[in-house]
């Protein structure tokens, strides 16, 4: 019997494995079984090259081994490679699925999404890759015993393993460094495809910079900012409606020459469309904040960002009513200073489902406070829009109209007809948003001079290169990401109170060539504020302003 008890307890005993061993194990677990785009990508570059894709194999496998040897540390090893392994396999997921980078603004906007939001990407699918990928390797880490040599010994050892696999990648480079150095130039998006090492050193960044950030102060903007009067002698309050958008790509609005009708309101409704728009950035988190600075997409940082007021703060300083509502994630730090009100978290059967509010929440709130308006006033509504993946989520039954439609948040369980038939009627439903808070303007024209001024703060892929979603780097984001919606309303009492002639304004739009740079000129040119800061080749509107008009 006792044989038999120490027999079985042989079985069930734990595995003993040398700290090489173990590091090399997982290294090549990392390089095959977590870079699946990777070598998707580099397979497709490095086809015309048989020698260097086989090259690249070898030289990436043993400079994942040199790189986690050195961390093989007694009381260190085990949280290392759990640390890697929870980052390559939770990573992988969204490479894998949606073709997304995971650098340091992807982080950053993982950081400042919303519960709901967040709740929608954990899919059975995700949890299931999780379980195989994450979970059962580290499982498999953690029941085995780690055998370490002698401190001298592990150093000779791990040294001398270190270097020889250094030598191979070394060769290797040497070998192939003409098409590598060709893939990589032409490529860009290559290199931030390799997992953990993207995500890891983006966490990195993004914790550097977060830390850095926490000590910004915001500096005054536009403190001289004068409210002019109206032009034509107009004495009722002047209200402008500002509305960011989400998601939305300006190659699926008809506006824009959709070959599908998914702007059949606002053509009814005398808008003036700019087409050719660009972004600042492929994510809210840029975007939203660079939209509403006076930086530029070319001298555009968060911290820079941080370390100023922003257009809603100058038009303030200029005494106009400022409010800014929220439907989203936050304003990302633009309406800090002002009237804020987040709708997002409504509790309304009708509207909102699953911590999440349709974009008509505004609407009913939207008349009560136009009513209420007694001086000129700028309203922000920060739209949820066409956001991804459960685009299903963004419109009512009765805006279904391109069918089938996805409707889940695996959007890989979907084919790309179903994804696009569901994005296209979130643009569908935009359209009727807009074309509502136009009705609602037009409505109180005897009280009040109006405008709306639509912008989306980025696009999104819908399949495209395989790509999903959006958050590419802007480096080698697709047009798609980066051409946004840029839209545009003026009854005739305001255009009259800021001299602009319509229709010269119509074909001044139609030429294109927009970015989001133009909107804070644009917004402070369209409110009548003057300040020193204002650029007047950033106005939309400054090449057809005539003066008062008749």
């Amino acid at each position: 019997m006792q044989n038999d008890s120490k027999q079985a307890g042989g079985i069930w005993r734990r595995p003993a494995i040398g700290s090489v061993t173990l590091s090399a194990i997982v290294a090549l677990y990392l390089v095959f079984l977590t870079n699946f785009t990777f070598w998707s990508r580099a397979n497709t570059y490095l086809a015309d090259h048989p020698g260097a894709l086989i090259g690249l194999y070898v030289g990436l496998s043993f400079l994942f081994i040199a790189v986690v040897i050195p961390f093989s540390i007694k009381y260190v090893t085990k949280a290392f490679f759990i640390l890697l392994i929870a980052a390559a396999g939770s990573a992988a997921w969204f490479m894998d699925r949606f073709g997304v980078v995971i650098d340091s603004d992807m982080i950053r906007n993982a950081a400042e999404t919303t519960p709901a939001e967040a709740n929608h990407l954990i899919t059975p699918e995700f949890l299931l890759h999780m379980a195989l990928f994450v979970v059962l390797p580290i499982l498999l880490v953690l029941w085995v015993r780690v055998v370490h040599r002698p401190v001298l010994q592990k150093i000779a050892r791990n040294t001398a393993v270190v270097a020889g696999s250094l030598v191979i990648v070394g060769i290797v480079s040497v070998a192939f460094s003409k098409p590598y150095t060709a893939a990589i130039r032409q490529h860009r998006d290559l290199v931030k495809m390799l997992n953990p090492v993207t995500p890891i050193s983006g966490a990195v960044k993004y914790l550097i910079l977060t830390g850095r950030e926490k000590t910004i102060i915001a500096k005054p903007l536009g403190q001289d900012a004068t409210l002019m009067p109206p032009l034509a002698g107009l004495r009722k309050p002047r209200v402008t409606i500002i509305v960011a958008g989400e998601t939305a790509r300006a190659a699926n609005f008809s506006l824009n020459g959709y070959s599908r009708e998914t702007d059949p309101e606002l053509k009814k409704r005398d808008v003036i469309y700019f087409p050719n728009t660009e972004s600042c950035g492929t994510a809210t988190a840029t975007s939203l904040p660079c939209m509403f600075s006076n930086l530029t997409r070319a001298g555009y940082s968060h911290a820079g960002a941080l370390a100023q007021e922003t257009l809603v703060d100058v038009l303030a300083h200029a005494g106009l009513d400022v409010a800014w509502w929220d439907n989203n994630t936050g304003s990302k730090g633009v309406a800090d200073r002002i009237k804020y009100i987040d709708l997002a978290n409504t509790k309304d059967p009708t509207l909102c489902t699953e911590g999440e509010c349709k974009d008509a929440i505004f609407l009913d709130r939207l008349d009560a406070w136009l009513d209420s308006v007694t001086k000129d006033s700028v309203l922000v509504l920060h739209q949820l829009g066409s956001h991804g993946p459960t685009y299903y989520l963004r419109y009512p039954e009765e805006f279904r109209r391109f069918k089938p439609d996805c409707r889940t948040a695996e959007i890989a369980n979907c084919s790309d007809e179903e994804i696009v038939n569901a994005y296209d009627n979130t643009i569908l439903y935009t359209d009727h948003f807009l074309s509502e808070v136009i009705d609602r303007l037009a409505k109180r024209s005897d009280k009040l001079a109006s405008s709306m001024l639509y912008m989306s703060d980025h696009g999104e892929s819908l399949g495209e290169s395989g790509l999903y979603l959006h958050g590419t780097p802007y480096l080698f984001a697709p047009d798609v990401q980066t051409h946004v919606p840029f839209v545009v309303w003026l009854d005739e009492d305001f255009a009259r109170s800021i001299g602009v002639d319509r229709s010269c304004l119509s074909k001044e739009a139609a030429a294109g060539g927009r970015s989001h740079d133009n909107l804070f000129h644009s917004v402070l040119g369209m409110t009548n504020v003057q300040t020193s800061i204002y650029d007047k080749s950033l106005d939309v509107f400054s090449p057809c302003k005539t003066g008062v008009s008749s």
